[in-house]
């Protein structure tokens, strides 16, 4: 086993370093989250918290972990005898983000539960994390479905095994660490409120700090055992300290007075539900315990509230998590009037200490209502166009757009868009397993098994079942798709009010992708050729920003859009081949760039019907006069053609919902 990098030679991330610790002290805080550019330490800090753990006494032989002085009746290795017990180091257990659905609630042997009556279950993850640390890389990209089981399990404390009427409970209580890098892609609200704390990490800027870093770093890769040697004695000082706020803990007293300031500041800033109270209650009082104090003090909620309220005060994906410093402090003094510690002595909760502060919101928020400026010509534009460049137009309000899916039925990551063989989803059919049995066809194999009763000596009521009569259940859910938004910046997209609401509709729809697991990407085309602006991603909220900060100007280069997304659909094919594309081009259909502009748009559209890649165009034209140039280009790509006004749910306008491929 490798020596884990010492939790105390980690460089700065007070903050970090704050949050775990306070989990350790009590876990019923609920977890940590992490978000972070790459490089941060995030995986190094959450590997290295598990030996500061105290040990976990457990029944001797248990697979289950359980506790020798209050062991689980339900337990699948019990029932337990008495004084059987031992003690073992605190686990940290790590769910790869493509780990299946048996690997983390376990599996059954299905063949023997059917043949022979008998429960042979293997734990899974969430088995081995009870009484530990589940420790969650890349949480953002977690499929959906092992999310769901997440929030089943931290919430009831217990993991349920069920196939086809067989039924394993076993209990599963675990914190819950995650890391993630916001720039691919968000979490989910549901499983983002689970996590009780959060915090924000960046690489240092501050050249001495970076060279200790680099330092520390080289020393433990050349000698790790002898540099976690040297790191040994302010491991255990941790460890003890640790352990005195544990013991601490049911003492400190949270007071009305706090509990007043805890309750002023979460109506405040306006966060859903009670969970974020609860939350700081337990927080501020883990911190008092680890300062070694008995009373929670003013400073401990204005600390609980700066690691437990910024990511529930998200309201859509496009929103930076943060929280105003002064308009805190302002709750804090208006509601802080008497010492909160002397009041109630009733409300033991969990406790902390110093810790930095999170990053202020970084949203951007330029003004896009500002005058036009000049091309900047020679020299200053790298692609000059043809006519002004004007500052960016501000989005309109977004609005729920309609549903737009890829037709066909596909195999793609789980999602919520378009049809999909899925292992999740609406039973249509069986199959012989290939490889093992993930989800019995219970009729199917019956049907197998039954006209062979006879010559394989039945003789009793069971039924028996040889792994042939297997039938894996066939299974129709959604997938996820590459949503390619193919985005007209041109001169005659320029006017401010019509450029705000094709913003508008973008965003969306990037809202739409959001809510749907979807990847998205976004090309633009203006001038004399087309940019990337955004490479295909999860980071529905990066595609967002890049919009924002769309100028707009110069002739049209249809042409040159289309190819550039044709492109980067094939590169993606490379990378993702299950997945498939719906191509979104928001244009009004004119092509003024280039030699033969509109010869050459309609070769490049007629690349996507070839390939038969699903697209919709979206048609920007206004006005009285209308040339239906973006219908003409629909049926060139093979895809169908709406207005603006028809991409919204609400709308009157009969936009069918599956994309129709028309023939070019």
């Amino acid at each position: 086993m490798s020596t884990p990098f010492p939790f105390t030679a980690v460089v700065g991330q007070d903050d970090l370093r704050l949050a775990l610790l306070l989990n350790a002290v009590s876990p019923a805080v609920g977890g940590v989250l992490v978000r972070g550019e790459k490089g941060t330490a995030k995986s190094t800090a959450v590997r290295a918290l598990s030996a500061l753990l105290p040990e976990v006494d457990v029944v001797s032989g248990c697979r289950f972990s359980c506790d020798p002085g209050s062991p689980d009746p339900a337990c699948p290795d019990g029932p337990h005898a008495p004084g059987a017990s031992g003690s073992r180091p605190a686990r940290m257990v790590e769910l790869p983000v493509g780990a299946s659905e048996d690997r983390l609630v376990g599996a059954l042997d299905i063949e023997r539960a059917l043949s022979e009556g008998v429960k042979a279950f293997e734990p899974g993850l969430l088995a081995d994390a009870h009484r530990g640390i589940l420790y969650v890389d890349e949480v953002n990209l977690l499929h959906d479905h092992l999310v769901d089981l997440l929030l089943d399990a931290a919430a009831m404390g217990a993991s349920y095994v069920e196939r086809e009427g067989v039924s394993v409970r076993h209990a599963s209580r675990f914190l819950l660490v995650g890391t993630m890098n916001p720039e691919e892609g968000e979490l989910r609200p549901q499983l983002l409120d689970r996590f009780g704390l959060t915090v924000e990490v960046a690489a240092s800027r501050e050249p001495d700090q970076r060279v200790e870093v680099v330092r520390r770093r080289l020393a433990y890769d050349d000698d790790p055992a002898g540099f976690a040697a040297r790191w040994a004695g302010e491991e255990a000082a941790v460890r003890q300290r640790v352990v005195a706020a544990r013991a601490l803990l049911p003492s400190v007293r949270l007071g009305d007075g706090a509990l007043r300031q805890i309750a002023a500041t979460c109506a405040a800033f306006e966060v859903d539900g009670m969970r974020a109270d609860i939350v700081m209650a337990r927080t501020a009082t883990a911190l008092a315990a680890w300062a070694g104090r008995s009373d929670v003090l003013a400073e401990d909620v204005r600390q609980a509230a700066l690691l437990a309220l910024p990511h529930r005060r998200r309201r859509n994906p496009f929103d930076a998590p943060g929280l105003d410093e002064d308009k805190l402090d302002e709750t804090l003094e208006e509601f802080g009037g008497q010492d909160p510690g002397d009041d109630d002595p009733d409300g033991p909760g969990p406790g902390g200490g110093p810790g930095g502060q999170p990053e202020p919101d970084d949203a951007p928020g330029g003004d896009g209502d500002t005058a036009a400026r000049p091309e900047a010509g020679e020299g200053g534009e790298p692609r000059p166009s043809g006519a002004g460049e004007q500052s960016p137009a501000r989005a309109a309000e977004p609005f729920r757009a309609k549903v737009l899916s890829v037709p066909g039925l596909g195999e793609g990551a789980a999602g919520r868009r378009s049809r999909a063989r899925t292992e999740h989803g609406r039973t249509t059919g069986a199959r012989r397993p290939r490889g093992a049995l993930t989800k019995l066809h219970l009729a199917a194999t019956v049907r197998a098994a039954a006209p062979h009763q006879r010559a394989r000596g039945r003789s009793g009521p069971g039924l028996v079942v040889r792994r042939d009569d297997l039938r894996q259940a066939t299974r129709e859910g959604r997938e996820g798709n590459l949503v390619l938004f193919v985005v007209d910046a041109s001169g005659s997209m320029a006017a401010r009010q019509r450029m705000g609401a094709v913003k508008g509709a973008v965003l969306s729809l990037l809202l739409d992708a959001y809510q749907r697991r979807d990847k998205v990407g976004l090309v633009t085309f203006r001038g004399s050729a087309a940019d990337v602006a955004l490479p295909p991603t999860s980071s529905v909220d990066a595609a967002a920003a890049r919009l924002e900060s769309l100028p707009t100007g110069g002739r049209t280069p249809l042409a040159a859009g289309l190819l550039r997304a044709h492109e980067v659909l094939r590169v993606e094919r490379l990378r993702d081949p299950a997945r498939r594309a719906l191509v979104v081009v928001v244009t009004d259909g004119r092509a003024t760039g280039g030699p033969e502009p509109v010869a050459l748009a309609s070769r490049a559209a007629r690349l996507f019907a070839a390939e038969q890649v699903a697209s919709v165009v979206v048609d920007c034209e206004s006005g009285p006069v209308r040339l239906g140039l973006a219908g003409r280009l629909a049926g060139e790509l093979g895809g169908t053609a709406v207005t603006l006004d028809e991409l919204r749910a609400d709308s009157i306008a009969g936009l069918v919902k599956d994309v129709q491929r028309r023939a070019a």
